[in-house]
């Protein structure tokens, strides 16, 4: 098997598979790609690399030998150093209801076997693309929404009232997004282009889910109002 090597830690993925020939083909094409890549078979092992190597993104099987990958995902985004970590969950189960969970859960993106390496280096890929543009663009600003809510996006950080909000990394950037367009109705259509990108493959229903979430983790003080046959609408 051919390897490209990286020395550029900045470009770490930890590919978290039992199985040893999907991990060496995810870990191939990654490799070629341009990434670092470490291995782990198990979901604890897959936790103490990360927290170990601080990687820029994590490939999760859902079906582990030890943790499951919703468990594993959970535990990153009960973490403050690992809440905003990019996950991408690559699972046998192709289940609505597993999806939903995964989304749920914080998942950047939930791709089903057998799957396209190429594809899957793509959407890692975009992820990290539209995570770097992000934070690019949202360089010096605070806003301020509803009753004591603040949006710090240089700082990628949301409090209300004198306490931090954490939120998972789509669910900060949607926030964002609101925040920047406060008062205007958005169509899940648009608010995937702007947060998730034009080359999303995924459905609009992440948004739902998503929008969901920050009511749960921001509360009641969220002026976020679904706008019926359009979308949503902040303030």
């Amino acid at each position: 098997m051919r390897h490209v090597a990286s020395s550029d830690p900045e470009r770490t993925v930890v590919v978290v598979e039992d199985d040893p020939s999907i991990a060496d083909l995810v870990d191939l094409y990654l490799r070629e790609a341009g990434f670092r890549v470490l291995q782990a078979p198990g979901g604890e092992r897959g936790l103490e690399l990360v927290a170990q190597h601080r990687p820029v993104l994590v490939v999760l099987d859902v079906g582990l030998p030890d943790l499951d990958g919703f468990e594993v995902c959970r535990r990153l985004r009960s973490a403050p150093a690992t809440s905003t970590l990019p996950v991408l969950f690559l699972t046998a189960r192709d289940g609505e209801i597993d999806r939903v969970l995964g989304l749920e859960l914080g998942a950047d993106d939930y791709v089903t076997k057998p799957f396209s390496p190429r594809e899957l280096v793509a959407r890692v890929k975009a992820i990290l693309r539209r995570g770097a543009a992000a934070a690019q663009a949202a360089e010096q600003t605070v806003f301020e929404i509803g009753d004591g809510i603040v949006v710090d996006v240089a700082r990628r950080e949301v409090r209300s009232g004198a306490d931090s909000v954490p939120l998972a990394t789509k669910e900060f950037d949607l926030l964002a997004h609101f925040a920047r367009n406060q008062g205007i109705a958005l169509s899940r259509q648009q608010l995937i282009e702007a947060v998730w990108g034009a080359d999303w493959y995924g459905d609009d229903r992440t948004v739902d889910v998503h929008v969901r979430q920050l009511r749960k983790k921001v509360g009641d003080d969220l002026p976020l109002a679904t706008v019926w046959g359009v979308g949503y609408r902040l303030g």
